[in-house]
């Protein structure tokens, strides 16, 4: 393996020093140097560079176009050296657990279950990321994946998660307020319902229309004259809201639903069409924490 070319760490921590402080000086002190000593790790980067970083003018300087450059990578590769010295000398050097969740269900799913994993280890170091598919698990070091449907990284270990279903909800407000004669689902004006769309590559997540057909009602919400959200987690919060009449996931509407938020309007679900699954990259060993985080995401 070829031995990684690195500038002298003492040139770059001066320079990094002086560039925050804008002064030699001031670099000086904080280092416990001379000033002088400070310029000449200065320079000897500059030589090793083969470029200027700091404009001198008497007992002040100005970071040139090079240093601007090369600040920021200098600034945050010490901050990670500073932290993992921290820790190596505190006895405290342990992994990160990072998970990578779709935009819905990070605030409303994943970070509720996560408060188990907390019970069980208090400092646990957890990164959560929240984005969409695809993601390069190894690229970026992520731990936990979990995706909608088990089709998004062959050749990954998978795990089934939960096969979520949709169910009717509005708050208790809404409803007293809005509720028809009779208190029908399939009498309430259109513009009563609120509509999640997933996006252009999404084709199996249920409609209103599916769920009214599949309760044997004939109606079919019209998206134009209702309310439409992007993410089923927005569906809830605007249902929880007064908005409208959401389909949810149960999943995600549960924590509402026990404290009276939101309120069941039928005991009619739809099933998703595909079940969410965790996937893990098959060249890393699963750690306990791992474990005991699939688990949860399981309950």
């Amino acid at each position: 393996m070829t031995m990684k070319k690195l500038p002298p760490l003492n040139a770059m921590k001066a320079f990094e020093v002086a560039a925050r402080s804008g002064s030699f000086t001031l670099a000086a002190g904080e280092l416990g140097v001379s000033s002088a000593a400070v310029s000449q790790h200065v320079r000897n980067l500059e030589a090793y560079f083969g470029k200027q970083l700091f404009l001198r003018n008497g007992n002040r300087i100005t970071m040139t176009d090079a240093g601007h450059a090369i600040y920021p990578q200098t600034s945050r590769a010490l901050d990670d050296i500073a932290a993992v010295t921290s820790r190596i000398l505190e006895g405290e050097l342990r992994p990160r657990l990072v998970v990578s969740v779709p935009f819905s269900l990070a605030e409303a799913w994943l970070v509720p279950r996560l408060s188990g994993l907390v019970d069980r280890d208090p400092r646990i170091a957890i990164d959560i990321r929240v984005e969409d598919d695809p993601i390069d698990l190894a690229r970026h070091d992520i731990d936990l994946r979990v995706s909608y449907g088990d089709y998004h990284y062959p050749g990954l270990k998978v795990m089934r998660l939960v096969h979520d279903e949709v169910t009717p909800v509005c708050s208790p407000e809404f409803w007293h307020r809005h509720v028809p004669p009779g208190g029908n689902l399939g009498d309430f004006h259109p513009s009563a319902f609120i509509h999640t769309h997933w996006g252009p590559t999404y084709a199996s997540h249920p409609t209103w229309s599916d769920w009214f057909r599949h309760a044997g009602m004939g109606l079919r919400p019209d998206p134009a004259h209702g309310r439409r959200v992007g993410l089923s987690s927005l569906a809830i919060s605007a249902a929880r809201s007064g908005l409208g009449i959401a389909l949810a996931q149960r999943a995600l509407a549960r924590p509402d639903l026990e404290a009276g938020r939101l309120i069941s309007l039928s005991s009619v679900s739809l099933k998703l069409g595909h079940a969410y699954c965790a996937f893990l990259p098959s060249a890393k060993p699963v750690r306990d924490e791992i474990e005991v985080l699939l688990a949860l995401l399981q309950a």
